[in-house]
């Protein structure tokens, strides 16, 4: 008996000092969350201050760095953020209440006057070290932000607005006093109120974030609220391609974004990998200066969309990531008038414009698009010259592009333009509207013209509906583009990544995102 009990005696303190090593093995839960998140992007950015940028990519980064007023759920839906809530007691005011207890990293609080000093700093001309933010187009009529007591922000507007709510993800909050220690030095020395602090970096090579242990915990209606679970973040630059898919199939990036259609098939061969989509918010299409000959004829504008079997290039050249528009507007945006159909693929129909035109031996055309578009641009031309229009391909980098497109110096573009709030408002007018900023085909039209600004402040949203219906009609029969598709976003992670989607207006928000 005395030998059984030592037996057990010894049997139990091994099974003790087992369970005691094995438990020592076991991280805390602080050091099971301290791991790294690496994100492959496609491209460089072009600064960290929140309101000197009109880019997707820098925008994603920054989001991660500061919150807005409001967010987007990955759907697109807007939520609050910094703001507990909102009203709308008149068509020419709006009020936010500001949520309490929101601190920025260096720890002062968020109040009011952050807020004001934000806005002011977009709207007001030349608020910005002397400059004008590039994103006081994304504010509309808003002439003044005005401190209502010590948690109340209103808006001032000069006429109706009805899409302020969905263009205010698009401003993030900075601290007054801190962008006024700093000043322009903001644009590589961010600092915010979001899920993560910046460490260190450069715009064209990589951004290293950090957990924020102090968040407020962003947005209550998308869950889980709290301190990001990682501890760090690293945005890396990857312009190439190859370069991404290698990294993201080794191991080296968690998540990449802008994956070609045709490399979708390669992943999905990877058990590491997890390609996910979502439909996308760019409009794509092809631009034809209507100011020139040929195009300066609708018969010849209405030909080309005939001529090109945009069903084809979505199916071969898209592998289907994509879907054809019928007109203007995408087809999951609101006020899209259902009773629209694409032009469809009629190459009988397009020789016979082109001939009642004057053009029927064709005519000789270049279009001008950037690398990573190319491969749908060389389709359509080839399409093309089956009704006697040689056209050629010519790639650009787009910042030398866009001053020629301008300018009204090119025949035909192909390009895309983001539409992240689903309203036709900040797609049709900026490309659409007599001499706006986004107008590459030159396209002017009094009677559309009146039909934009009457939607732009009719907050009926029936009649706004009525008004875009008509506004399609012309745009649809005018044919100043060729209504092409709207790609679905395509993005990677590896297996192992939790709680994360792909969002409709691009971007990646790591407030959740977890390794297993």
């Amino acid at each position: 008996m005395k030998k059984r009990a030592w037996y057990f005696a010894v049997l139990a303190l091994a099974v003790l000092m087992i369970g005691s090593l094995f438990a020592g093995c076991q991280p805390a839960e602080k050091e099971a969350e301290d791991y790294t998140i690496i994100v492959g992007l496609s491209q460089t950015i072009m600064t960290l201050d929140p309101a000197n940028h009109r880019d997707r990519v820098t925008e994603t980064v920054i989001r991660n760095i500061y919150d807005g007023l409001v967010t987007r759920k990955p759907d697109g839906t807007v939520v609050p953020e910094i703001a507990e809530s909102w009203t709308n007691p008149d068509p020419l005011t709006w009020e936010f209440k500001i949520r309490s207890g929101i601190k920025f990293h260096n720890g002062s609080d968020l109040t009011v006057e952050d807020v004001k000093f934000t806005f002011d700093r977009v709207i007001q001309e030349g608020a910005m070290e002397g400059e004008t933010s590039p994103r006081k187009g994304l504010m509309g009529p808003v002439t003044e932000v005005e401190i209502v007591g010590d948690d109340t922000i209103r808006f001032v507007l000069k006429k109706p607005w009805p899409i302020l709510l969905a263009m205010l993800p698009h401003q993030q909050i900075v601290s007054k006093a801190y962008v006024e220690e700093v000043g322009s030095d903001i644009a590589t020395k961010p600092m915010g109120c979001g899920p993560f602090k910046f460490v260190e970096g450069s715009i064209d090579e990589r951004i290293v974030l950090e957990r924020f242990d102090d968040y407020y915990g962003g947005s209550p209606e998308i869950p889980p609220v709290g301190p990001a679970p990682a501890k760090r973040v690293i945005f890396e630059f990857m312009p190439e391609v190859s370069t991404r898919i290698a990294a993201l199939q080794g191991g080296d990036v968690h998540i990449i974004h802008n994956i070609p259609p045709d490399m979708v098939s390669t992943l999905e061969a990877d058990p590491n990998v997890i390609v996910k989509t979502v439909e996308g918010t760019r409009m794509h299409m092809f631009e034809m200066n209507v100011t020139k000959p040929p195009f300066d004829d609708v018969r010849v504008r209405q030909a080309v969309n005939y001529a090109i079997d945009m069903d084809a290039i979505v199916k071969n050249v898209l592998s289907g990531y994509g879907t054809v528009v019928a007109g203007p507007l995408l087809p999951h945006g609101f006020a899209r008038d259902p009773d629209l159909k694409p032009y469809g693929y009629d190459p009988a129909k397009a020789k016979k414009l082109l001939e009642e035109a004057g053009y029927a031996d064709g005519f000789e055309l270049v279009i001008d698009t950037t690398d990573e578009l190319k491969d749908v641009v060389y389709a359509a031309a080839s399409m093309l010259a089956d009704v006697g229009i040689e056209a050629t391909v010519r790639t650009w980098d787009w910042g030398v592009l866009k001053e020629q497109l301008l300018a009204g110096e090119r025949m035909m573009c192909f390009g895309n333009w983001g539409n992240s709030t689903l309203d036709p408002s900040d797609l049709l007018v900026p490309k659409l509207r007599s001499n706006d900023r986004g107008n590459y085909s030159h396209y002017s039209n009094p009677e559309l013209d009146a039909l934009l600004d009457a939607a732009e402040v009719e907050t009926d949203r029936e009649v706004r509906k009525t008004l875009y219906y008509q506004a399609q009609a012309i745009i649809y029969e005018d044919a100043p583009w060729v209504f092409s598709y709207v790609g679905r976003e395509i993005e990677a992670c590896r297996s192992n990544v939790e709680n994360w989607q792909p969002s409709t207006d691009s971007r990646i928000n790591l407030h959740r995102v977890k390794l297993k």
